[in-house]
C-alpha cells in the first residue's frame, strides 16, 4: 500500500462513493436510530457532483483498482476574529473504509495521507467528530494522534 492509491475523487467516483455512504449511513443509524435513518446518504450524485468542484471541501479516495475507502474534508481558517486566534484548520467531515476492506490499513494510509495534505497547506490542526459509542472509531482516531477537542452533551426528552 503506498501513497499513490490515494487521490482526488472524481465525477467518476461517485457511484462507489454513494454505495460506501450507505454503510457509513447504516453505522450511524445501528448506533443512534432516534437521528439517523436507515437506507440512504449524506450527500445525493448531484450533491457530490458541486462537492467535487468545491476546493475548500477536498474529497480524497483510496483507489487500488476499485475505490475501498474515502474521506470528506473541509478547509476552514478564521482571520481576525474578536475572541479566536487566527487559524487554518482541516475538518474531517468523514471517513470510510469499505466493509469488506477493513484491517489493511486503509483508514490509517487515509488518514495520514490527510494529515500530510494538511500541513502541506498550512494547517494548524485537523479535527473531527464521532458519535459516542463508536468505539472502534474512537479506538482507531485515538490510534492516529487525535485526542478529544471538545465534547457535544444532550439530554432526551
Amino acid at each position: 500500500m503506498n501513497k499513490d492509491t490515494i487521490r482526488q475523487a472524481s465525477v467518476a467516483d461517485i457511484p462507489r462513493i454513494i454505495d460506501l455512504l450507505h454503510q457509513v449511513d447504516m453505522v450511524h443509524h445501528r448506533l443512534r436510530p432516534d437521528i439517523f435513518k436507515p437506507d440512504t446518504t449524506k450527500y445525493d450524485e448531484q450533491e457530490l457532483a458541486v462537492l467535487l468542484e468545491d476546493k475548500t471541501k477536498p474529497i480524497f479516495v483510496y483507489d487500488d483498482g476499485e475505490v475501498l475507502g474515502y474521506t470528506f474534508c473541509q478547509i476552514t481558517e478564521v482571520k481576525e476574529d474578536r475572541l479566536l486566534q487566527d487559524r487554518k484548520t482541516l475538518y474531517i467531515d468523514d471517513l470510510c473504509v469499505d466493509e469488506a476492506a477493513r484491517g489493511k490499513h486503509i483508514g490509517s494510509a487515509l488518514f495520514e495521507f490527510v494529515r500530510d495534505y494538511a500541513k502541506s497547506i498550512g494547517c494548524h490542526a485537523i479535527t473531527l467528530n464521532v458519535w459516542e459509542g463508536n468505539d472502534s472509531a474512537i479506538r482507531f482516531y485515538q490510534n492516529m494522534g487525535m485526542h478529544p477537542q471538545k465534547i457535544g452533551m444532550e439530554i432526551k426528552l
